[in-house]
C-alpha cells in the first residue's frame, strides 16, 4: 500500500515543500530510501523502526521504498523522522491516511518521543503561504511555529500521542497563535552607557554611528574601554519593530541558535567572534551552507575585537557585505543569499605592544612594525569605516568620580528621533532597500545631501589635503547627514561636515 505524507526542507533561510511517499511491497525485508538524502536522512530508518516498536507498533517485514521528493532537492537533517513514521504506519492502516492538509516534521529518539528541529519558523511560513491547515511539530517547538498566524500548530512530544491524535482517540492540545510583541517596551541590557566613566568623545561618535546605520573602528591602548564601550553599543540602537524581530528569529532558527525558552528574539544582536574564526563561521558556508556571524548579527552589531588579528581572508571577504548587506555563497549545485544588514564596530590597538602614541606608557616598537601592524587592515576596509574614533586612558579623577553619565535611554531617545527623520525621509523616495542613512547610494546622496558653497570649499580642501576617494566623500556626506538629523537641521551646515572629517582616519606621523 502507498501511503504519502508532507513535510519540508530547510534550503538556505527558505522552507521548500516535500513529499515523503511510502510503499509497502511483498518480498524480503528491505528499506530503501531515495530522493537525495544525506547521512542523517539515511540513518533515519533505524530510527523509525526502533522508535515504532518501541511506542507499541507493528514494523513491516517487508520491501519499504522511501521516496523523498523532488528527487532534485538535498534533504539533510533528521526532521524526516517523524513523517517517515507516519507515512510507514499510514501505509499499513495502523493509522489514519487523510494528511493532505497537514505538515509533519520532527525529529524521533529511540523511545518515540519528539525531539527538537531547526528552522521551524520559516516551516511554519511556507505551510501558511501552501494552504496547509494542520502542522504537528515537535513540543518543545510550538512556541516557535505559533508566530505564524493562520495555521493551526499541534505539539507532538511522542509518536503514539499523534497516532492517537490522527485516529482520533485522543487530541492534542492546539497550541494557540502568540505574538507578543510590544515595540514600546523598554529593552535591557548588560552594559549601561552611563556606567561608562569618561570618553565622552567616543559616545558621541557610537550616538552618531547607531543614528544613521555607520560603522566605527575604535583605536586606542589596552585597557582604554574599546571593549566595554561596544558591548554597551546596542543599548542605545532603536528598539526592535516586529518586522525586524521576525526576521532575526528567522535566521536564529536555521542556525540553530535561538536561547532556549524564547521563542521570538526582542533585542538586537550583538556578534563577537574571536579572531581565530574560520571563514565559513564568519561569512557563512559548508558543504550545505549555513549563516555565518555576519548574517547571525543582522539588525544588529558585529564587533571585531584585535581586529588586525583576524586573517586577511575573514576580512577581505567582509567589503561585499558591508556594501550590500546581503552575502551570496556559492557551490557546485547553486548559490545561497543570506542577508548581512549589520553595523561594524572594530577595536585594535595602535601597534604590537599597545602603546603608540601612549602620554603615559612609552611604545618599544619600531616604527616599520608600528607601521606593519597598522597594514594589515587595507585600505579599501578602512575606506568603508565612516568613523575612526581615538580611545584615551580615562584619568583618574573621572575613573574615581561618583558622577554617573547620560543613561543609554536618553541616548537611544535621540538616536531614535534621528531614525524617524530618516524614515520619514526615504518613504518618500521612489526607491527600496534604504532605511538609514548609512544605506544610501550615489543616487541619494546627491538628493538628500546638498551643501552650500562654504560646504564646497571645505570639501574641497579636505579632498585636496586627506586624499580622500569618491567613496570616502561619499560617506562624510552620509554622515554629515546623520550629524544634522541629530541636531534637526534639514540642511548639511558647515560644522556638520567639520564634525564629521574628524572621524576620518589619522595618518601615520
Amino acid at each position: 500500500m502507498l501511503a504519502q505524507v508532507h513535510s519540508c526542507a530547510v534550503v538556505g533561510l527558505e522552507a521548500q515543500p516535500v513529499h515523503v511517499e511510502v510503499d509497502v511491497a511483498s518480498g524480503l525485508e528491505r528499506v530503501t530510501l531515495v530522493g537525495l538524502p544525506d547521512t542523517a536522512v539515511r540513518e533515519s530508518s533505524e530510527r523509525v523502526r526502533t522508535a515504532i516498536a518501541n511506542s507499541g507498533f507493528f514494523y513491516p517485514q517487508h520491501r519499504l521504498t522511501i521516496n523523498l521528493a523532488p528527487a532534485d532537492l538535498r534533504k539533510e537533517g533528521p526532521a524526516y523522522d517523524l513523517p517517515i513514521a507516519i507515512g510507514i504506519l499510514a501505509a499499513t492502516r495502523q493509522t489514519a491516511s487523510e494528511l493532505d492538509d497537514a505538515l509533519i516534521v520532527g525529529e524521533l529518539s529511540l523511545d518515540g518521543s519528539v525531539r527538537h528541529v531547526n528552522g521551524v519558523l520559516p516551516m511554519a511560513g511556507m505551510a501558511q503561504k501552501l494552504g496547509f491547515r494542520r502542522l504537528f511539530v515537535p513540543a518543545v517547538d510550538a512556541a516557535e511555529a505559533a508566530l505564524v498566524e493562520g495555521i493551526e500548530v499541534y505539539p507532538v512530544a511522542c509518536l503514539r500521542e499523534l497516532v492517537e491524535h490522527l485516529c482520533g482517540r485522543h487530541t492534542i492540545a492546539r497550541r494557540e497563535h502568540s505574538l507578543d510583541f510590544q515595540e514600546d517596551v523598554e529593552p535591557t541590557y548588560p552594559v549601561d552607557f552611563r556606567d561608562i566613566k569618561g570618553q565622552e568623545h567616543v559616545k558621541r561618535a557610537l550616538e552618531v554611528a547607531c543614528s544613521g546605520g555607520h560603522n566605527v573602528l575604535m583605536k586606542g591602548p589596552p585597557g582604554a574601554g574599546k571593549t566595554l564601550l561596544a558591548r554597551a553599543l546596542p543599548s542605545i540602537l532603536p528598539r526592535l519593530s516586529l518586522r525586524e524581530a521576525l526576521e532575526i528569529t528567522r535566521i536564529y532558527s536555521v542556525a540553530d541558535a535561538l536561547p532556549a525558552g524564547e521563542p521570538l528574539l526582542r533585542t538586537r544582536p550583538f556578534r563577537a567572534p574571536h579572531h581565530t574564526i574560520s571563514h565559513a563561521g564568519l561569512v557563512g558556508g559548508g558543504r550545505w551552507p549555513k549563516p555565518g556571524e555576519i548574517s547571525l548579527a543582522h539588525r544588529g552589531v558585529l564587533f571585531l575585537d584585535e581586529l588586525p588579528e583576524f586573517g586577511a581572508r575573514n576580512l577581505e571577504t567582509l567589503r561585499q557585505p558591508l556594501e550590500d548587506k546581503i552575502v551570496t555563497i556559492s557551490r557546485a549545485s547553486g548559490s545561497l543569499t543570506f542577508p548581512a544588514a549589520f553595523q561594524l564596530v572594530a577595536a585594535m590597538n595602535p601597534c604590537p605592544c599597545g602603546y603608540y602614541g601612549d602620554e603615559r606608557q612609552q611604545c618599544t616598537c619600531s616604527l616599520s612594525a608600528v607601521q606593519r601592524y597598522q597594514q594589515r587592515i587595507s585600505g579599501p576596509l578602512l575606506d568603508r569605516i565612516d568613523i575612526h574614533v581615538e580611545v584615551a586612558r580615562v584619568p583618574f579623577q573621572k575613573l574615581a568620580s561618583l558622577e554617573t553619565g547620560e543613561s543609554s535611554a536618553s541616548i537611544r531617545a535621540r538616536v531614535e528621533a534621528a531614525r524617524k527623520i530618516q524614515e520619514a525621509r526615504f518613504r518618500k523616495w521612489n526607491r527600496s532597500g534604504v532605511l538609514v542613512n548609512g544605506d544610501m547610494g550615489p543616487a541619494e546622496v546627491q538628493a538628500f545631501c546638498e551643501i552650500d558653497e562654504a560646504g564646497r570649499n571645505l570639501m574641497r580642501a579636505a579632498m585636496q589635503q586627506m586624499n580622500l576617494s569618491a567613496r570616502a566623500y561619499h560617506r562624510i556626506l552620509k554622515l554629515s547627514r546623520t550629524i544634522a538629523d541629530l541636531a534637526g537641521d534639514a540642511r548639511i551646515q558647515v560644522h556638520h561636515l567639520a564634525e564629521a572629517l574628524q572621524y576620518r582616519p589619522r595618518l601615520l606621523s
